[in-house]
């Protein structure tokens, strides 16, 4: 049988490939910009020559040229024709330089660049159809991920998040018993603790060095009304909790029907859970965009396989959408769920027996 190529179509996907390749290098010169301070030197300082940028980082002006150029043909940054000058717009400084921000893609950045620096282990295990544990990634990895999320929390989570939850900001400014399971490097949990003085918050995660880090955190910022602990979703001690939230990682468990089920054995009369997930529609069609497309691939790389390094390994994947997870979390025995509030990344679930 003859195949018939659709010149027209052909051309199409040939000219996507290069902008998705051109996309690719321009992430990588983005975090290269970021580990070495160009963006920062940048930053409110106006337009600069080469050589004036040269002299303020230090840095090779060779390689600045040539950093400049990809920059500017990807909007990174503005070239200035008349007098071969650089700047940053606000709207660039926002997106590459200012740490912190809501708008800053860093992180993000960071957390692509961590999956091409353990590639050799994704095709493996992509090929053989193991599981893959979390602490095999790179610390590229953990960073990347918090450095990510760590903005929209601060953003959202106190502001937002806990306020559209029935009658929980009230418990937590009284004084409340809270688990925050999954904590990874404990932004969230450090967030609640600095704007919750008066209650306890717990956080929890099965990566010793992950809670390490986020003990170093809670120490460095003086805050006297948090814990940690390195225990799984399953196991995790203590009872009587107010509040549990799990932010971005049910998806992630290998049991995530037993981690559901202990947090509502671990929950005191009246508890409630908030399971903040990925953005996605229940069909596999609703999540074919752009955001969808990046849930996948680091759900191929990193979710699933960590699920799957997981006892039961059942996958729910990045994209598991509202409907897949009630059914989780009935069968884990909660009564009532119901979405309580979104983002243009994340649902926020409100869970209670």
């Amino acid at each position: 049988m003859t195949e018939i190529v659709d010149e027209a179509k052909l051309e199409a996907l040939a000219g996507k490939v290069i902008g998705d390749v051109a996309s690719a290098l321009s992430l990588l010169m983005s975090y290269i910009g970021d580990q070495s301070g160009v963006y920062d030197a940048l930053d409110g300082a106006g337009a600069l020559t080469v050589d004036e940028l040269a002299t303020k980082t230090g840095l090779n002006p060779k390689y600045l040229l040539q950093w400049l150029g990809s920059n500017a043909a990807a909007g990174y940054v503005t070239h200035h024709a008349d007098d071969e000058r650089f700047s940053l717009s606000p709207e660039q400084a926002l997106i590459f330089a200012r740490e912190g921000q809501p708008a800053c893609m860093q992180g993000f950045f960071q957390a692509v660049v961590s999956q091409y620096e353990t590639h050799d282990k994704a095709v493996e295990t992509f090929k053989s159809g193991a599981g893959r544990p979390w602490g095999d990634h790179s610390d590229c990895c953990f960073c990347g991920t918090d450095r990510f999320f760590r903005p929209g929390y601060a953003a959202n989570l106190i502001d937002n998040w806990i306020p559209a939850l029935d009658g929980v900001e009230a418990k937590l400014k009284a004084g409340a018993k809270v688990a925050d399971i999954g904590c990874g490097h404990g932004s969230s949990t450090l967030l609640m603790a600095e704007a919750y003085p008066n209650s306890t918050i717990i956080g929890i995660d099965f990566h010793a060095p992950s809670i390490d880090e986020a003990r170093g955190k809670a120490k460095q910022a003086g805050l006297n009304n948090v814990e940690f602990q390195v225990a799984s979703a399953q196991d995790f001690d203590g009872a009587d909790f107010d509040f549990a939230c799990i932010f971005d990682a049910l998806h992630d468990m290998g049991d995530p029907v037993g981690a559901a089920a202990h947090i509502k054995q671990a929950l005191g009369i009246d508890g409630t859970f908030m399971l903040v997930e990925p953005l996605a529609g229940d069909r596999m069609s609703e999540n074919l965009h752009p955001l969808g497309q990046i849930y996948y691939a680091f759900s191929t790389t990193v979710c699933t396989p960590t699920s799957l390094a997981q006892d039961v390994g059942l996958g729910l994947g990045a994209q598991a959408g509202q409907k897949r997870l009630t059914e989780v979390l009935h069968e884990a025995g909660f009564a009532n769920v119901s979405r309580a509030a979104e983002t243009p990344t994340n649902m926020v679930l409100e869970v209670t027996a």
